[in-house]
């Protein structure tokens, strides 16, 4: 008789991703590999109870979006083209995401999600974020699936785009 084991924090209901989201992806041997469809800036928006100015990241996979503190901003600076600092040019960034147990809380030391400093392999995910670039260069179709991941969805939208 299996039995299934409940972590303490999901009684704290968050809209965020955190530790316990991850513990449950790791204990269904899940990938922590994601690939982010924006990050947006949200201001007055509520976060592990209180109120603040945040950059959220969310993801094409199905999970919660993640708080995107300053360590983890730097990392996605670092991933993105031309180390831009800019949340709008982090769309399409493939991430992996892990536990850290030392992260420094005011006095204590807490777990927390973060971004892997090395960028997972694999191509960015071609998006919407991406047309106004590659109309300017005259990609192709057989361009872009050269560099980028690239769904039969957004290839349609992107030979509509502009027209």
């Amino acid at each position: 008789m299996t039995t299934t084991k409940t972590h303490y924090r999901k009684v704290f209901k968050s809209d965020h991703l955190g530790v316990a989201d991850l513990e449950d992806l790791i204990e269904q041997k899940k990938p922590l590999i994601f690939t982010i469809k924006e990050v947006k800036q949200e201001w007055n928006v509520m976060v592990a109870g209180k109120k603040g100015n945040h950059n959220i990241a969310y993801f094409v996979e199905p999970i919660k979006p993640l708080v995107v503190n300053a360590g983890n901003s730097k990392i996605l600076k670092s991933f993105a083209p031309h180390q831009s600092p800019m949340v709008e040019d982090w769309k399409g960034l493939k991430v992996e995401l892990y536990i850290n147990n030392d992260v420094k809380f005011g006095k204590d030391v807490v777990s927390g999600v973060r971004i892997m400093p090395v960028q997972p392999k694999g191509k960015p995910i071609f998006t919407e974020a991406n047309f106004e670039k590659a109309k300017k260069n005259g990609a192709t179709e057989e361009k872009i699936k050269a560099i980028y991941e690239a769904s039969d969805e957004i290839l349609l939208k992107y030979e509509q785009y502009g027209k």
